[in-house]
């Protein structure tokens, strides 16, 4: 056979199409990171960078945090974060690690805060040491967390869901209400709870200051989320999450989904219970009030912001609603940072809106629209103009001049709180122009609401604008803040 030398070598045509490969696609990455500069060194570093070499990163900025805030900052947004995050962690491991709808987590957390109480305060005369209270706390917290499992294992989603939400509920009702009679005293204090409860103590050094307790619970939240990070690359981390993705499909590959699902109860029950004695001793009381609904929306709140099954996305999402939420109280003398972050969620909003074009359209229109009602509404009646913000600073001006504040608001603040959710129903059932051109006057009158109604109750204000914001970042990247996004079928 004669050689066929007018052939060209594998490598002589570099830059011929490749059969069965998309070339544009395959260096979309490539040309991703070209476009980066500083920002995409420094993120490819910190996405190369070890998980360990995180941690030491993330807890040597936290154990500054002593040195550059007072007392009350660094108990609202310093210990407050790192309790949440580390009830978070334990969370994770049953929602985001296993994937079973636990509404009952609370209640582990209460469990072990009243055990701590009962072992380590006047109630009884008990004062056992702390790791002594410490361990029997975290004990019956998982002893509970496994007869609970034990009862639903055969259970998943809603139905899942509602037993373990009877299962919180009981328990603040007990709490609350119960109070029986043991050894002449009651056992839980009822409405009142227990009362002078010990501080912590560790082989002699007996913790007293916020400080104290801060790097405690920074220490806690160390060891917690590097036993997590093991856990979640060991075998059972890695049949959770099997067990979460498909829990039929991990049966039939042979998983003993009933016992990994009384592990994940028991760690995030012992977790919880962990959590309580600190909070008990930091407390110095406990009542039942403190383990309500509101808490559980919270957890849930950090652990799907953050996404779930991430670690580093618990630690991000207690960041952030823990420090905005506490930025919101009445109290927090940041009265202006509520009317930034309430326009600040109706502009992100709108970037979200395609194409560019239709986003600032509604935004001119909102603008135009509300100057024009103000200036007729002041032609007919300048009462209707004549109110004032309340903590504008100095947004107080282009805010009076833009919005209806009228002096008397009889009705008023009635009428346009049923126009607002008039146009907002009929906004949502149109499409198109149509919805373009009513999200003008909507948006208008979401800003007359909130000046005339929301400024005005900062604690409904608070939690409105909360929930606005989670919305706003869930709908911005559904998967979470550090979640990994998953393929499905919408």
């Amino acid at each position: 056979m004669p050689d066929r030398t007018d052939l060209p070598a594998p490598d002589a045509a570099p830059d011929a199409p490749r059969i069965g490969v998309d070339d544009w696609v395959a260096q979309a990455e490539e040309r991703r990171e070209r476009g980066r500069g500083v920002s995409g060194f420094l993120g490819r570093g910190w996405e190369s960078s070890p998980a360990s070499a995180k941690l030491l990163v993330l807890v040597g900025l936290a154990s500054t945090l002593p040195f550059w805030l007072n007392e009350g900052d660094l108990f609202s947004y310093g210990l407050y974060t790192l309790l949440y995050a580390t009830l978070a962690l334990g969370l994770n491991i049953v929602v985001g690690f296993a994937g079973l709808l636990d509404l009952g987590y609370v209640a582990f957390y209460g469990l072990g805060a009243y055990t701590y109480a009962l072992l380590s305060s006047e109630h009884y005369g008990i004062h056992w040491p702390t790791p002594a209270a410490m361990a029997a706390a975290m004990a019956v917290a998982a002893a509970v967390g496994l007869a609970l499992g034990f009862t639903s294992r055969r259970l998943l989603g809603d139905y899942l869901a509602i037993v373990t939400l009877f299962f919180g509920q009981a328990f603040v009702a007990f709490a609350n209400n119960a109070n029986p009679k043991v050894a002449g005293e009651g056992l839980t204090g009822g409405s009142n709870g227990i009362a002078n409860v010990d501080s912590l103590s560790f082989f002699g050094y007996e913790l007293h200051t916020t400080e104290q307790y801060f790097y405690l619970l920074l220490i806690v939240f160390t060891l917690a989320a590097s036993a997590l990070f093991f856990l979640n690359q060991s075998r059972t981390g890695r049949a959770w999450r099997a067990l979460r993705e498909d829990p039929l499909a991990a049966e039939a590959m042979s998983m003993p989904v009933n016992r990994l699902k009384l592990l994940a109860f028991m760690f995030g029950a012992a977790t919880a219970g962990l959590m309580g004695t600190i909070f008990a001793s930091i407390q110095t009381a406990v009542v039942a009030g403190n383990f309500d609904t509101s808490l559980l929306i919270t957890l849930y709140a950090i652990v799907i912001l953050g996404g779930l099954g991430s670690i580093s996305g618990v630690i991000v999402g207690a960041i952030v609603i823990n420090v905005t939420f506490e930025f919101l109280a009445p109290s927090s003398g940041h009265p202006e940072l509520k009317r930034w972050l309430f326009y600040g969620v109706i502009i992100l909003l709108l970037t979200r809106i395609r194409p560019w074009w239709r986003a600032a359209a509604v935004f001119v229109g909102t603008i135009a629209f509300g100057f024009a009602v103000h200036a007729i509404a002041h032609a007919i009646d300048p009462s209707w103009t004549s109110g004032h913000v309340v903590d504008a600073g100095r947004l107080a001006g282009a805010i009076e001049a833009w919005v209806i504040l009228p002096t008397g608001k009889a009705k008023f603040d009635t009428v346009v709180y049923i126009g607002l959710v008039a146009a907002i129903i009929v906004v949502t059932q149109v499409r198109g122009w149509w919805r373009t051109i009513g999200m003008i006057p909507t948006l208008y009158l979401v800003a007359v609401v909130w000046e005339n109604v929301l400024v005005e109750q900062p604690a409904v204000t608070r939690l409105i604008l909360f929930g606005a914001l989670l919305i706003a970042l869930m709908m911005a990247r559904p998967q979470g803040l550090l979640g990994t996004a998953r393929v499905e079928i919408v």
